[in-house]
């Protein structure tokens, strides 16, 4: 179960979020704690695109049966 904090934060900031959310099929809170963990990555991997940082946390989320294996080109037939 996961508990939560109220915050307070830019009304500008949280009018980008809702906007996203929609976007994105989100909560708010979905939209803001994505945002977070994005930019968490980002500032500990600097060296990082910020749009493979992204792609990769889509892909950590994803279910693993739905995973396409892996096959390297030299092992194809």
């Amino acid at each position: 179960m996961t508990t939560s904090t109220s915050i307070r934060i830019d009304q500008k900031l949280y009018e980008q979020a809702r906007s996203e959310a929609l976007a994105e099929h989100r909560t708010i809170a979905g939209q803001i704690e994505y945002w977070a963990k994005v930019g968490r990555a980002a500032l500990d991997n600097p060296d990082l695109p910020v749009s493979f940082i992204a792609e990769s946390l889509a892909s950590l989320a994803e279910p693993r049966e739905d995973a396409t294996p892996f096959v390297p080109r030299s092992r194809r037939a």
